[in-house]
């Protein structure tokens, strides 16, 4: 394994303004644990970066993001200054995002170059409304209704990217034996 995780943990420590007891105390993880993840002498488990990172309000994912990707961020920043105005005008659209999500809302451009004001807002709505979306689909798909949500979801995605048709998959072994 990198040492991405462990980099990552010390800088979003010290980003974030968080002490080590801090994060113990929000993620549950014990101290001695993530001194060792930062001292290298610990290889975390991925449920423990989890909970590290949701302690933290970051994708887990973040803690193996390589720095150099940390200069596009800081570009894409500057590119679009019109999202720290929005953030500070409109709080209750951002209420939840991680980093990730202001990374992607920063990478957008609108007509021409930079995102205007009410372009940030359309933007933010829409990654909202995606983001709601996702979450009812995840749970649709654990239901009893994930075959019908399945099939619902392959007809769309065919009126929208035509090519060959899959066939069915079964929906269980005993379904098969018919």
């Amino acid at each position: 394994m990198s040492n991405l995780p462990q980099q990552n943990l010390r800088r979003l420590l010290v980003r974030r303004g968080v002490t080590l007891e801090e994060l113990a105390r929000r993620s549950g993880v014990d101290r001695r644990s993530i001194r060792g993840i930062l001292d290298g002498r610990k290889r975390p488990q991925a449920r423990t970066l989890h909970r590290l990172a949701e302690a933290l309000g970051v994708d887990a994912d973040e803690l193996f993001l390589d720095p150099a990707r940390l200069l596009y961020r800081r570009f894409d920043q500057h590119t679009n200054p019109e999202v720290a105005h929005a953030v500070a005008q409109h709080p209750e659209l951002f209420r939840d995002w991680t980093e990730g999500d202001f990374d992607e809302l920063h990478s957008r451009f609108g007509v021409g170059g930079a995102l205007s004001f009410e372009g940030v807002l359309e933007a933010a709505r829409r990654m909202n409304r995606n983001r709601t979306l996702h979450r009812k689909l995840a749970l649709l798909l654990e239901t009893g209704h994930a075959e019908l949500v399945g099939r619902l979801i392959d007809a769309i995605y065919q009126s929208v990217v035509p090519g060959p048709q899959l066939p069915p998959q079964p929906q269980n072994a005993g379904d098969e034996a018919g």
